[in-house]
């Protein structure tokens, strides 16, 4: 039956697939059968930069979900309104993960990798069962970090993990597991327990009886815990995860580095890195629970946080609650782990000095510096260009005011000539 529905779904589309590219080309008339099978879309426009620029990677995309129930497409929204109409497309590329009804524009990195993997978790249930006792040493192969329930398959902590699953599933894994598969690798701490695998250590979430019977607080509490573990000890900060990172309420600790255009550091900047790193490693437990480690390789996005122009590598602790952020007083680069630890529990105890904050001056002097950035990085980039966008305003505003300002002294001149004439006559 598949094999004679393929045909028809390429005949209904018009889909040219190309013979150098797995990726299927939508008209029109994808929006009667969108609802019919998985998808993998890219609406873009073909005058778009970004979008020239993801062409590659979404053809390898393509290529790697080829023999998977996932079609790969792609659709031209200026030349098929229609369907950017339908999907609500407002910006380009704009990917989006369709299954039946369900929709979801994917907001991750535009990385292979990661698009393959968010469609491949996509395409599953929210929650999957596991049924072998040996499936959960191949999940910890498999997986970084996954979600995990533990118990019989009811009551208020199940029905929220459940929902949780389908809210977060975008972002991690999900499973189910009886006490008989989990019994060798787990040792849960209640009849029903949910956990994070994190990097090859598990953490549990915390419950008790007063909140296991109070479903609003049981579905806050959960919900913030999944949101502050689904992310790895160590992570990349880009504009795309930054803020969710934020919603963690944690502590963010930020190594700055410099990245080039081929992803590469200086020793220096590596050596900063890998010492950031070793401190969250070595430190599991007594960290993670307050502090958010990570790193960013684009020194702009540092500048934008603490509004200044920072030397790398450079060290920045972020309040994610108040929007406070923390720098040592001591060069980053000549800390050692010990000044390092010593400066974050100073920090989790309120005794480090804290700068910005979210007070309406200092929003008004973020909006200050971001436009002095962004006029900058105009003018390094097109010098000609930022002359004539900012030049030919201000030169039209500098004529009209002149002709109102000349205007205003030829009638007062013409008044005063009248005035003289009217008193020799």
């Amino acid at each position: 039956m598949k094999g004679i529905l393929e045909p028809i779904f390429m005949f209904l589309i018009g889909l040219n697939a190309v013979s150098s590219s797995r990726v299927l080309e939508l008209s029109d008339k994808f929006i009667d059968i969108s609802s019919e099978g998985v998808w993998f879309v890219k609406f873009y426009a073909p005058w778009c930069a970004h979008c020239r620029r993801i062409e590659p990677i979404w053809a390898h995309v393509a290529q790697a979900l080829y023999n998977t129930p996932i079609k790969v497409a792609k659709v031209d929204c200026t030349r098929f309104t229609a369907v950017a109409t339908h999907f609500k497309v407002r910006a380009y590329p704009t990917i989006m993960f369709i299954k039946g009804a369900f929709w979801h524009e994917y907001s991750g990195e535009r990385l292979k990798e990661d698009m393959v993997n968010y469609a491949m978790r996509m395409a599953q249930p929210a929650v999957q069962r596991v049924s072998h006792a040996d499936s959960l040493g191949y999940l910890k192969e498999t997986h970084n970090i996954f979600f995990g329930y533990v118990g019989k398959q009811h009551g208020p902590l199940w029905e929220m993990f459940s929902n949780h699953a389908e809210k977060y599933q975008a972002h991690s894994w999900f499973y189910a597991l009886s006490h008989d598969i989990a019994s060798n690798d787990l040792k849960p701490p209640n009849d029903s327990s949910v956990f994070v695998y994190k990097e090859e250590e598990i953490f549990y979430f915390q419950t008790n009886l007063e909140l296991l019977e109070d479903k609003d607080a049981l579905n806050t509490s959960l919900n913030k815990w999944v949101n502050s573990e689904r992310f790895g000890f160590f992570p990349k900060i880009t504009r795309s995860n930054i803020n969710d990172l934020i919603a963690t309420e944690k502590y963010i600790v930020i190594a700055v580095v410099s990245e080039n255009k081929l992803n590469e550091i200086t020793q220096t900047e590596r050596d900063f890195k890998d010492m950031i790193e070793s401190i969250i490693r070595s430190k599991k437990q007594e960290l993670h629970h307050h502090f958010q480690f990570g790193w960013i390789g684009n020194p702009e996005l540092a500048n934008s946080i603490v509004m200044s122009e920072l030397t790398v590598p450079h060290l920045i602790v972020l309040n994610s609650t108040t929007s406070h952020h923390h720098m040592p007083d001591d060069d980053p680069v000549l800390m050692t782990p010990e000044a390092v630890s010593l400066f974050l529990d100073q920090i989790h105890k309120q005794m480090a000095p804290a700068y910005g904050g979210n007070n309406w001056i200092v929003r008004m002097y973020r909006g200050f510096f971001e436009a002095r950035i962004t006029l900058m990085n105009m003018w390094r980039g097109n010098p000609v260009l930022t002359a004539l966008v900012f030049g030919l305003p201000l030169g039209f505003l500098s004529l009209i005011c002149y002709s109102i300002c000349c205007a205003d002294i030829l009638d007062a001149d013409e008044e005063e000539i009248t005035e003289t004439h009217e008193k020799k006559d």
